[in-house]
């Protein structure tokens, strides 16, 4: 039995395993410029956040109907099942199925067919968070979060992700705003490949909860201190960030040094499909390539449902809190 953990930075879409990738297509009618799955997994191989972000919205031209995403996310959920998830805040990404003629209701219904029996079938209580992309227009953003409104029963919050430099949190204040005058949750990836100030920004402006990624805020000893003092969550990715070299090698990655200066961190799996692997798998590693002690590791799981979005049911936070500190290795 894994260690018992939160998910907090996983995004559906990159769950897509090239087997299901290729299922689809042929469900659909679509052709993919590849052989096969094999020859497919070969693609996997990037060298920043854009080289993965063009095969990521290529692949997706497969999610065509609610059956496709709640295929999906049933996969994603089964794996994590296995891998000691005992909670998933999932992220989804609209505007890229509104831009290919995929509406709302396709994509949070067909989801939500799986999240919604989630617990009952794979034992993972689940919410969904829609992301803005950053590289969209805040107009287009804030037409997203219009066409979401008849799904806020089905939504908890708002996050922004797609490629980061070049895209201040800023530029997206005004639907920041506009979600929360709603009641949804906010966060933000901040500080993955854009400066720490675009973290600092993202807290200030967006009057984000939780930061995703986060990873570059220890170039700013001041930053790193409000980060503390005021227990804002990061949810780092770390076999993600070996793959997008924002990392060269694991055993190089922060996150000790992290834990040591007292930041809420927490490890997710991101685009697991593409990074190499799911929760338990980035758990595993950081263990292995950082000497992570069983303590560490119970942190780190203690962590996550700490920094979920629980509040409206602090029996079911504490019940997986007792289910972290039972915990055997």
């Amino acid at each position: 039995m894994p260690l018992p953990k939160a998910e907090l930075h996983l995004h559906i879409e990159g769950t897509l395993e090239p087997e299901l990738a290729f299922e689809l297509a042929a469900r659909n009618g679509v052709a993919l410029p590849y052989a096969d799955a094999g020859e497919l997994s070969k693609a996997y191989d990037f060298e920043d956040l854009q080289s993965f972000l063009n095969l990521y919205y290529e692949l997706m031209a497969v999610l065509r109907t609610e059956r496709d995403f709640e295929d999906l996310a049933n996969a994603y959920l089964a794996r994590a099942a296995a891998q000691g998830v005992r909670h998933a805040e999932i992220f989804f990404d609209p505007q890229a199925h509104l831009a290919r003629g995929v509406d709302m209701g396709t994509v949070v219904d067909g989801l939500w067919r799986a999240l919604g029996n989630s617990e009952a079938v794979h034992g993972i209580s689940t919410q969904l968070i829609m992301c803005f992309l950053r590289d969209e227009s805040a107009e287009s953003a804030l037409e997203t979060l219009e066409a979401a409104k008849p799904y806020l029963d089905r939504i908890v919050g708002v996050g922004l992700d797609s490629a980061e430099v070049g895209h201040p949190p800023v530029k997206f204040r005004e639907v920041y705003e506009a979600a929360a005058a709603l009641g949804l949750r906010r966060v933000a990836h901040a500080g993955e490949e854009g400066p720490p100030e675009y973290i600092t920004e993202a807290l200030d402006v967006l009057g984000v909860e939780r930061i995703d990624h986060g990873l570059r805020c220890m170039e700013d000893p001041a930053l790193v201190e409000r980060l503390v003092r005021d227990r804002v969550p990061l949810t780092l990715c770390p076999l993600s960030n070996v793959r997008l070299r924002t990392v060269d090698v694991l055993a190089d990655h922060p996150l000790p040094a992290m834990l040591d200066a007292g930041l809420l961190c927490t490890v997710n799996s991101d685009d697991p499909a593409y990074f190499g692997g799911y929760a338990g798998d980035n758990f595993d590693a950081v263990r292995s390539a950082l000497g992570l002690g069983e303590e560490r590791l119970r942190e780190l799981a203690r962590n996550s449902f700490v920094a979920s979005f629980l509040e409206h049911d602090e029996e079911r936070r504490a019940r997986y809190l007792a289910e972290v500190e039972a915990y055997q290795f």
